[in-house]
């Protein structure tokens, strides 16, 4: 059984903390909260649980490597803090304990990260012999894992589109989410922080550089781009009200460009509710959200992932298998040589040891 350690729980850490809860191979004996307020608290309360595990929260780390866990679940923001967020996650690798992770997602392909985000980090994994691995959905399972799945199937390939397509309106994150795409924002207002030059290929074009690599494909340039939708009319939803005038939709992607066009993109349709950006692509069959690929090739591939829940709304049950992503891969980190760790290193089948009970 490995002793595992939650350090947040907020969108997808309350998801992963359930999870670490319920599953019978994997022991909680720690939880990390930054808020006041949640320190002190039993670690079933923060996730919704109605019987004590007697496991309470803290913002101690030293406390936390005293336990000595196998690993710890890295789900607190850190795109908005990353000098400190690699600090924390050095701690516990330079210490001995194996890292898994939702945070970060430049480390998605961790190949393709930047020195300044992946040197401290190999330098604590060698020190403490451990491990770490950080995926999501998107960026993630899209982009490294369903887009592998559909290559094998043709015999040659022209383009690969990664596609998100998604409404955002019953996402309750304004704080991050909401700001940085500049939802409720005007034409006249700054650039929103996440369609600055250069964060769009920063946040994705890793995905772009990875596949490109794997395909044996030099790149001429992965470039990004972003369209706006400005609404007419008021819109209410769980994210925000947006009125007449504001953004409630926007369209972006890295495109990774060879021979003067685009050959492989991923790309991101958000919208908040229905009512926005109605000429834009809907996700099939009247879903909130899809993540899809597209492979123009011999032959044609699109493959389309769904999610559902009877209680979540599509974008917590995305929080979900964003904890799932991580959470599944605790045993196999656990057991992987020291250093930085990329999906396509651990075999699938390893993924679903420990789902079933």
């Amino acid at each position: 059984m490995r002793r595992v350690v939650q350090f947040s729980t907020g969108n997808v850490g309350q998801h992963s903390l359930r999870a670490l809860i319920g599953r019978p191979d994997l022991e909680l004996v720690g939880v990390h909260a930054a808020n006041p307020d949640k320190i002190g608290r039993d670690a079933a309360e923060l996730c919704g649980l109605s019987e004590p595990t007697g496991v309470v929260a803290t913002d101690d780390i030293d406390a936390l490597i005293a336990l000595k866990p196998d690993c710890v679940v890295y789900t607190a923001l850190g795109e908005t803090r990353p000098m400190e967020a690699i600090e924390q996650m050095s701690r516990f690798l330079a210490a001995g304990v194996n890292v898994v992770g939702t945070s970060m997602v430049w480390l998605v392909t961790p190949k393709q990260a930047d020195d300044w985000l992946r040197v401290p980090l190999e330098a604590a994994c060698a020190t403490g012999n451990s491990s770490l691995y950080v995926n999501g959905i998107d960026p993630g399972y899209s982009g490294d894992t369903a887009v592998l799945s559909a290559l094998s199937l043709v015999t040659r390939v022209d383009s690969i589109t990664v596609q998100e397509i998604f409404d955002y309106g019953g996402y309750d994150d304004y704080e991050y989410t909401g700001t940085a795409m500049g939802f409720g924002t005007t034409p006249d207002d700054d650039l929103p922080m996440a369609f600055q030059p250069g964060v769009i290929t920063s946040m994705f074009g890793g995905l772009v550089g990875n596949l490109a690599h794997h395909l044996g494909v030099e790149l001429d340039e992965v470039r990004q781009r972003y369209e706006p939708w400005y609404t007419d009319q008021r819109i209410e939803c769980k994210m925000m009200t947006v009125e007449p005038g504001q953004l409630a939709g926007v369209r972006f992607a890295a495109e990774g460009v060879h021979g003067g066009r685009p050959v492989i993109t991923v790309a991101h349709t958000t919208r908040l509710t229905p009512a926005a950006a109605p000429d834009w692509e809907y996700p099939p069959d009247g879903h909130s959200g899809v993540h899809k690929v597209i492979v123009e090739g011999e032959p044609r591939i699109e493959m389309s992932t769904l999610l559902s829940h009877p209680v979540l709304d599509v974008t917590e049950a995305g929080c979900l298998s964003t904890a799932a992503r991580v959470v599944n891969a605790i045993d196999w980190v656990c057991r992987a040589p020291s250093g930085l760790i990329s999906a396509e290193e651990i075999p699938q089948a390893e993924l679903i040891r420990g789902l079933m009970w």
